[in-house]
């Protein structure tokens, strides 16, 4: 059956999704949806996925959204290669760690990128803690890579897909030239965080990561 995957460009919830289909080299087509002509919201969408938001994913007659949740499937439907770990231990750290992740480092760097692309001000308390979190959190994920290629194990995995977008995003949001002084403790990421660099470097060396490439950021 057909996969179908309906997705926005710069969504870090859909990049998970998008190098999820590309490690598990499954074909699928691709539907880029505009933002800012509130495609996601359209009636076709609503169909399938009533919140009006991506990523969905439509796999023969099978709809899933939220994007863990669509990690967990394509899973278990397509279990080679193996996204959340060959044993129970595992995938019981991956999940820990994509928990770990949402619930400590995610809020934060929707704090930041609602500042900076929402040209709110950079210098607020909120923000700055925000950043002291984030760098924190970094600094744990590089121990972790200090140790080994992937976040968890031996091999790319869902806790990487998940982590991956948001890291990049922030980077993204932090060269810009405004946030240059909050920037400071965090960039460059390949002085400051040496294995988290050299990871980056990893997931973009993966067949068919430039297929999951945000296209609007080639601009």
């Amino acid at each position: 059956m057909a996969i179908d995957v309906y997705w926005g460009s710069g969504s870090p919830y859909s990049w998970r999704v998008l190098l999820a289909l590309e490690y598990k080299r499954l074909p699928y087509t691709s539907h880029v949806l505009q933002f800012s002509k509130q495609e996601h919201k359209s009636p076709q969408m609503l169909a399938l996925n009533w919140r009006g938001k991506v990523p969905v994913l439509k796999d023969g007659d099978y709809v899933c959204f939220e994007s863990l949740a669509v990690l967990y499937y394509l899973d278990l439907k397509y279990p080679e290669p193996p996204i959340f770990g060959r044993t129970p231990e595992e995938a019981g750290t991956i999940m820990r760690v994509i928990c770990e992740y949402q619930a400590y480092i995610e809020p934060h760097l929707i704090t930041i990128l609602n500042a900076v692309f929402g040209k709110q001000k950079l210098d607020t308390e909120a923000v700055t803690e925000a950043m002291h979190h984030a760098a924190s959190e970094a600094r744990t994920i590089e121990a972790r890579l200090s140790r080994s290629d992937w976040v968890v194990g031996e091999s790319f995995s869902a806790v990487d897909m998940v982590i991956f977008p948001g890291f990049q995003l922030l980077r993204r949001a932090l060269e810009r030239p405004e946030a240059r002084e909050l920037a400071s403790r965090f960039l460059p990421v390949e002085v400051n965080y040496p294995a988290l660099g050299r990871w980056v470097q990893r997931v973009e060396a993966l067949p068919g990561y430039d297929r999951t490439y945000p296209p609007h950021w080639r601009r």
